[in-house]
This record gives C-alpha cells, structure tokens and sequence, in this order.
C-alpha cells in the first residue's frame, strides 16, 4: 500500500491478463505487473500514479479501484 495512494484490483471481478490486462497495458508509469494471469499492484510503484484513469477506463469488468489516502472521506 502507498503511503499517499492505495490501487486495489478485485480479483472476483477481474477477467484476468489474458481476457483483458487493460491495465498492465495502458499504466504510464507500470503500476499494475503480472501475476501468473491476474495483475498485481507493485507497492513500491503505488505512489506514483497520476490518477490518469486510464487503468480504470481499460478495465472491462470495472475492478480496479484508486483511493487518494490523504483525503478524509
């Protein structure tokens, strides 16, 4: 988990790398890496996403989900 951004992949919902790994293919700065086939959050990567989107907008089954932790909710 990053200390100012927290990416969470649910796993039910994902299609998986070869079904979809939109994420693992559109991540500016490589996020998402893969895990057999599922794709896994590098924690030490966390920390520099741009809250671009654009893993968000790739994933078909809509299972990825990015909280700014430095925001009180």
């Amino acid at each position: 988990m990053g200390e100012f951004i927290e990416i969470e992949v649910d796993y039910p919902k994902c299609a998986g790398i070869r079904a979809c790994g939109g994420c693992v293919r559109v991540c500016p700065v490589n996020i998402f890496e893969k895990d057999g086939d599922r794709p896994s959050v590098n924690p030490e990567n966390e920390d520099e996403c741009t809250l671009c989107d654009l893993c968000k907008n790739a994933c078909a089954p809509l299972a990825i989900t990015i909280r700014k932790r430095y925001e009180s909710h």
